[in-house]
């Protein structure tokens, strides 16, 4: 059984107007219920609409997990460990966007840092 990769997804992922990472959209109920569950790596990130939280119950692997508003500020940025982490709801929080363990900071995302995704 070889391993399952997510991504990368069609779209781009911006930070600050600064493409950082190919990006799929999960914007329907199927979709955001799947996330990344069933896969062993992330390659891209992976965005979640209508999404202020998430758990890591299933999971097989950390991941890095950015918090934003409507408009696509960073509200919190985190990694999370299988099984056992998970992203309380925040107010104002509106899409949680998953990537590898790392890929956050790797590239350079902060709280205040605004990311959206360029359709591609």
């Amino acid at each position: 059984m070889g391993t399952r990769t997510f991504g990368p997804g069609p779209h781009r992922l911006l930070c600050n107007g600064r493409a950082v990472g190919a990006c799929a959209v999960a914007d329907t109920a199927r979709s955001r219920r799947k996330g990344l569950l069933g896969t062993d790596e992330v390659e891209g990130a992976l965005w979640l609409t209508r999404c202020p939280s998430v758990h890591m119950v299933g999971m097989r692997y950390p991941i890095d997990v950015a918090v934003l508003d409507k408009e696509g500020t960073v509200l919190r940025v985190a990694t999370l460990r299988p099984w056992v982490g998970m992203t309380r709801p925040r107010r104002r929080a509106a899409v949680t966007v998953e990537a590898a363990a790392g890929a956050l900071a790797s590239w350079g995302v902060e709280p205040g840092d605004r990311l959206a995704v360029e359709r591609g």
